[in-house]
Order: structure tokens, then sequence, then C-alpha cells
């Protein structure tokens, strides 16, 4: 089993009322938090169905973008890397994770160079190479960092592009398994996932090009039919999660957990 789709442990974290005040590239409205508590309910059962250890950390209301963990690290084996995100008031988000990441890890290391900025939602781990993005949340210097910090681990890097218009690079793709990428057809045509067995999503589901393996299980975000029975034609078990609240804040299946097996 490849540690890029197999998983012990998983930490996401409620989200607040705040909420409201989320970042968003376009604003469709403000999210129903009664809603996305229930969507998130469900996703957080979702993961323990699979037999891991979910860690559900409380509500962080000074950071209305904080149910969004996976962009404050990025967990391997080894140990993790806290991450130093690309909008300034996201950045405490990271220094919240921190201290759970320590009680799971021996080794913690972070993005600290000022210049730096890296979110870990622009990074796929495929078990052959970690995938990063440039984007507007994450830059050459802060790629760079990351590349020197977990070459001790053995892991290597690749830079990539994430395409115009995109927030990060996993809104454009998923790893199903460790040879298979889930991704639209604008990021796929960049060449960038050459080697990979690749699914493109239907032309209209773009959205749902963002999911997770987790153990035996695809979570899928709901209304994407032609995706879900692309994915399922694979052999691979899918369960469909509602994400009509967090979609409104640029927010996937990816972006609410941080996903962990620590050696």
């Amino acid at each position: 089993m490849s540690f890029a789709t197999h998983f012990t442990h998983a930490i996401t974290r409620r989200p607040s009322g705040s909420i409201v005040c989320g970042l968003r590239a376009v604003d469709t409205g403000n999210p129903d938090l009664a809603r996305m508590q229930s969507h998130h309910d469900a996703y957080v059962a979702a993961l323990k169905g699979t037999g891991a250890t979910v860690v559900e950390l409380s509500p962080l209301e000074t950071y209305p973008d904080s149910v969004f963990v996976e962009d404050t690290a990025l967990c391997l084996p080894q140990g993790a890397v806290v991450m130093r995100p690309g909008t300034p008031s996201r950045l405490g988000e990271a220094d919240e994770m921190a201290p759970h990441l320590r009680a799971l890890y021996s080794e913690v290391v972070a993005i600290t160079q000022p210049d730096s900025f890296i979110e870990g939602g622009d990074i796929l781990v495929t078990g052959r190479e970690i995938l990063v993005g440039r984007s507007a949340r994450s830059n050459a210097a802060g790629i760079a960092e990351l590349t020197r910090l977990v070459a001790p681990w053995g892991h290597s890097v690749r830079e990539v592009q994430t395409p115009t218009g995109v927030l990060h690079f996993k809104t454009d793709c998923s790893l199903l398994d460790a040879d298979t990428v889930l991704s639209t057809r604008r990021l796929s045509a960049s060449g960038c996932l050459a080697g990979y067995r690749v699914i493109d999503v239907p032309e209209g589901e773009e959205a749902a090009a963002n999911t997770i393996r987790f153990n035996d299980l695809v979570l899928v975000p709901a209304g994407f039919p032609r995706t879900r029975d692309a994915i399922l034609a694979t052999g691979i078990t899918v369960q469909e999660i509602g994400n009509s609240e967090c979609a409104k804040l640029d927010g996937g299946m990816s972006c609410l957990s941080l996903r962990l097996s620590p050696s």
C-alpha cells in the first residue's frame, strides 16, 4: 500500500461561526454554517469508517478559513512540514496546527523564510515524487525551501504550474492510486502529469477533480455523477459527501483534512 493513499490518522477542524468571513475568489453567497457542519460530520465519519484515528480540533473563531487544515502542513511518514500560507490572515493557522503535529511526530520542521510562502493545497504527494504547483499561494522560494526540508527524508520535489485563474494545484487534480491521477483537462493538457495514468473529469464537472483517496475509499463531492461513475469504473469504492458550502469558499475534499501515517 502506498503511503500517499493509505493512512492511520487524519486531523480535521470543525468550522467556526466566522466562516462567513472566509476568503473566496468569487462571491457566491455566504456558507450556511449548520449545513457545513452537517457535511463536515459526514466527512469525519467517512474517514473514521476506514479504521483511521481522526483528531477533531475545535473551531478557531479568529481564523475564518481554519476548517481548511490541509493548507497548514505537509505530512509525510518521516515527519511533518509546517507551511507558510500565502495569505497573511492565514499565517496563524499554521502556528495553531504545529503543536498537534508535534504530538504525533518526532520530527516537525517549518517553512520560515520571510520571502517564502507555500500552502498544502498546492502539493500532490504521489509516492514517487512530490508535485508542487506554483500559484498565487505558493511561490518559488517556498517550493525551494520545502525541497531542502524534505530531501533528508528521501523525497524529491518537482515544481509544476497551477493553471491560470485556479486557486490551488489540487483544485484541479487528486490521486486515486499510486499511478492514477484524476484531473481536469486544462491541467492534464499541460503535460505535468506525464508518466501517470490520467482520468480526466467530464466537461462541466471540473469541481469534482478534487477528491481524496483515503485507504480503500475515495471521497468525492456530491453532485457530479459522471465523475463518480468514472472512479467507480476503476474498482475503487466511492462515497459522495456534500460540499456545497465549502465550495463557496473555494474548498474541496482534500482541504478539510491532514492525512498521515507517522512512523
